[in-house]
């Protein structure tokens, strides 16, 4: 495997994890308390770079940001005003970083007044009176660097495939994970918070919307090893059973959210093809269970240097022929419809229960198909098939079911 995906032992290097995450704290707050806030503390986050991580742009004095360069192992501050100034990543107490990087911000014409405690982490010790010796593994978090810079191009690709509300792929400080998240556009229950070390108001802020949200964690907070994770809030019925790729990839009973452990991406064929099968799977087992509008929300991936074609150009580009393409093999126990168009193929399954009443368990539109109405032309197809031979239809798949329940005048077909 090239360099591209490197090998992550996280039991070899958790004391310098676990500095790091401290050290992004420090930071991380500097920067919620200068910044506006933006929904779902998005004002707080780092950026991956080919350098490290960046805080971006932070409104304090001159404007100031900070970058963790891991190559050259430094924390190193610019101003707008032209300044410059850096301290070395290296063994040391979490107050020693504290106090370097007080001098940092203050010496760059910044303010460094900040929160002094860390949040989401069990025992919080303040930064300023953490002097238990922490080591700095270079080899490690230069490897952990180069995994973020596949993970983040991965994650940020995936983000193309959606149009309606998403967030950047940031790296979050609290729980020290990069992040990807998915927006249905309604409202979510009050999230009961109870995380440790942070105030509720927090999580109920960043909960307060549906969500579909991955994210790698290096290791540590339950699992001692590197992984991937997905959930849905709030979890719709049957999400937990859901079938997702890869086969590596199940359900944590512990942290109620599907692992995929790092070591199956990283020894994949294909590890990109593996981590963005997880990334699919687990959105569409929380968008089709929980109701979303896909139709409305999922696009194809977007392509370099070519403008995503809006809906009305797709579908003057797929013309009356998507119609026509239209095919059913209807067995006596089975069935599928399906829609092939440029060579990809959509289909929906479904199972004869008796002969006046089909059951349809499945939906399956490729992402290049995505944004087409082709799902849509499906379940239509299957509506008026039913009316014309005298069946009825039970949608258990919860795409074909949420598509019904958006058109009442296919009711008529469903099962009294």
């Amino acid at each position: 495997m090239s360099d591209k995906w490197p090998r992550l032992d996280y039991l070899s290097w958790r004391e310098t994890c676990s500095a790091l995450h401290l050290y992004l704290q420090i930071v991380g707050k500097y920067r919620l308390a200068h910044t506006p806030w933006l929904n779902h503390s998005w004002n707080a986050t780092f950026y991956v770079t080919p350098s490290g991580l960046t805080s971006s742009p932070i409104p304090d004095g001159p404007g100031i940001e900070i970058l963790f360069d891991f190559h050259d192992h430094a924390v190193v501050g610019t101003s707008g005003d032209g300044r410059r100034a850096s301290f070395e990543l290296r063994a040391s107490t979490v107050a020693e970083f504290h106090a370097n990087f007080v001098r940092l911000i203050s010496g760059l014409g910044g303010k460094p007044d900040f929160h002094g405690q860390p949040n989401e982490v069990q025992e919080p010790v303040p930064f300023d009176e953490d002097h238990r010796e922490r080591p700095y593994d270079r080899d490690a978090v230069r490897s952990f660097h180069r995994a973020l810079m596949a993970i983040d191009g991965v994650f940020k690709t995936f983000r193309t495939s959606f149009l309606g509300k998403s967030s950047p792929v940031h790296l979050f400080w609290g729980s020290f994970d990069l992040a990807v998240t998915r927006f249905s556009g309604r409202r979510a229950p009050t999230h009961p918070g109870g995380i440790p070390a942070l105030p509720d108001q927090v999580a109920q802020e960043a909960y307060d919307r549906e969500v579909s949200s991955a994210g790698f964690w290096p290791g540590g907070g339950g699992i001692d090893y590197p992984a991937f994770y997905a959930y849905a809030y709030p979890a719709p019925n049957g999400f937990r059973s859901a079938p997702v790729r890869p086969d590596t990839a199940f359900w944590h009973e512990g942290l109620s959210e599907f692992i995929l452990p790092y070591d199956a991406v990283q020894s994949a064929a294909d590890p990109d093809e593996a981590l963005m099968q997880f990334l699919v799977s687990t959105y569409e087992a929380a968008a089709d269970l929980g109701g979303w509008d896909r139709e409305l929300l999922d696009c194809t991936h977007g392509q370099r240097g070519a403008v995503r074609l809006p809906d009305a150009k797709l579908a003057e580009k797929a013309g009356s022929s998507v119609i026509e393409q239209v095919e059913r093999e209807d067995g006596a126990s089975k069935g599928l419809y399906r829609i092939v168009i440029d060579g990809v193929e959509a289909e929906m399954t479904y199972s004869r229960a008796g002969k006046e009443l089909i059951i349809i368990d499945h939906t399956d539109v490729p992402a290049a198909l995505r944004g087409r109405k082709v799902g849509e032309r499906l379940v239509r197809q299957a509506v008026e098939d039913a009316r014309r031979d005298g069946v009825s239809i039970i949608p258990l798949c919860p795409f074909a079911k949420a598509q019904i329940e958006r058109h009442p005048e296919w009711q008529d077909v469903l099962r009294k």
